[in-house]
């Protein structure tokens, strides 16, 4: 089985890995974005500005805005080479080098010569980011257009912008398709604030590391030590032969998922402790965990997959 995050060393940091600034399209400065979310309770932030020319690429500097309390992850959200639908590619890029090389995206639409969203993810991951495929509903990305992207290490599938802005916020269907043709991935949820409507605050990643510290969540982030959430907690998965346990804050439903139709579901009031059998997901290589509270709120855990040897979900 992955890995059991809750019996990792260390504590789960509240952080947003995905926001902007008036270093690109957002509207408040760097200093403030900082401020606000670290008011709101978050351990941590990666600002994502947008990587194009028309903002002279930037990668925003967060440093000065660390403490003992909050840090900051440097990152961007990286544009280059065209979808199928003619779009120009978004992908998130937490844990960049302050001198990662520009790409040749001088505006938001494709230009001729550029690298592709292949290529830049590549170069991305090898500078040593966590790099996500981010909102793919919103892009109206295809199966295809994801399975280029071999680099990624996740999916955005929860993007509250995306939700609040145009009611397209989801990347579970792309994600799902992914695990189905055999790759491994983990998920985020993020916010993809401009704090120009009310995108902020409602989706974030829970990164379990010994540290707040930015290298120390950069390796949990790749490890996917974390889970994603709309405010429900997770406290405990205990994978047993047929059955998983769950461990949760007060919750009313909670389901896995797995390749195709395959899903089980357990509803309930104030449900903290859940044990649910998996006879229906017998034949999926993979599954993961949702949970939605009375309020409909989400939390999602990243996938497991039975090939993981001894412990595996059966």
């Amino acid at each position: 089985m992955t890995e059991d995050i809750f019996a990792a060393p260390g504590r789960f940091w509240r952080g947003n890995l995905h926001t902007h600034s008036t270093n690109s399209d957002g509207v408040l400065s760097p200093e403030e974005v900082c401020r606000r979310y670290k008011a709101e309770g978050y351990d941590f932030i990666a600002l994502t500005d947008h990587f194009v020319g028309l903002w002279n690429y930037p990668i925003t500097d967060t440093k000065p805005f660390r403490d003992n309390q909050f840090t900051t992850i440097l990152g961007a959200e990286l544009h280059s080479g065209a979808l199928e639908n003619g779009e120009l590619w978004h992908i998130l890029a937490v844990g960049l080098p302050e001198d990662f090389a520009p790409s040749n995206s001088p505006h938001f639409f494709p230009v001729e010569g550029a690298e592709t969203g292949a290529e830049i993810a590549q170069r991305a991951r090898d500078a040593g980011a966590f790099v996500a495929i981010a909102h793919p509903e919103w892009s109206g990305l295809t199966t295809a257009d994801a399975r280029a992207i071999t680099a990624a290490h996740a999916v955005e599938v929860y993007n509250h912008g995306c939700a609040i802005g145009c009611d397209r916020p989801h990347g579970f269907y792309t994600l799902d398709q992914l695990l189905s043709e055999g790759r491994r991935l983990t998920l985020c949820a993020t916010d993809d604030a401009h704090f120009h409507e009310p995108d902020h605050f409602g989706g974030w990643v829970m990164v379990k590391a010994e540290e707040n510290t930015p290298q120390a969540l950069l390796e949990a982030l790749k490890a996917g030590h974390h889970y994603s959430t709309q405010g429900p907690e997770f406290r405990g998965v205990h994978w047993e032969d047929r059955h998983v346990v769950v461990e949760t804050s007060a919750v009313a439903s909670v389901i896995v998922q797995g390749q195709g139709s395959a899903a089980v579901a357990e509803h309930g009031e104030s449900m903290t402790r859940t044990r649910i059998a998996l006879d229906r997901l017998h034949r999926s290589p993979w599954m993961r965990v949702s949970v939605i509270d009375r309020a409909g709120r989400r939390a999602w855990l990243n996938p497991v997959y039975r090939s993981d040897g001894p412990g595996s979900p059966v």
